[in-house]
């Protein structure tokens, strides 16, 4: 068995297969969003947050921010609400049709992490999320 040590070419074909999986598993739900969508969602379960926030907490640039929140706001999932403190500012709060489809989206989630998990070793999953978790350091955005 040979082994491919081209890390970056498997890492972008994981990434691609899993981004394809969820977004097809998204629209035979009929979820009405993507999985990006999704995790502006989960983000905004807890509380509004501003665009800059959502930019830096998922790590996406501001232009695609405004982008999948104008569409959010377009399918009634979220909407933009004044700042109390900035008049400049917009806060994006999730709606309640957004609630429940992210509910719906969550429950998609741990289906797909199970699946990730089987046939693993807790061991083996554990140096797996290491290696992952390590990215954030090594590679941090500026």
């Amino acid at each position: 068995m040979t082994t491919d040590d081209r890390l970056l070419f498997l890492l972008s074909r994981a990434h691609n297969c899993l981004r394809t999986y969820m977004k097809q598993a998204f629209e035979r739900e009929g979820l009405g969003m993507t999985p990006v969508q999704s995790g502006i969602l989960f983000l905004l379960q807890e509380e509004a947050h501003t665009m800059t926030e959502i930019s830096r907490e998922l790590g996406i640039d501001n232009s695609a921010t405004t982008g999948l929140v104008d569409r959010l706001e377009s399918a009634g999932l979220a909407r933009r609400r004044p700042h109390p403190k900035d008049r400049r500012t917009y806060l994006i709060e999730i709606t309640d049709v957004g609630r429940r489809a992210t509910e719906k989206a969550l429950e998609l989630v741990h289906e797909v992490n199970e699946e990730i998990n089987a046939g693993f070793s807790e061991a083996e999953m554990a140096v797996f999320k290491r290696v992952v978790n390590s990215f954030f350091t090594k590679f941090k955005r500026e």
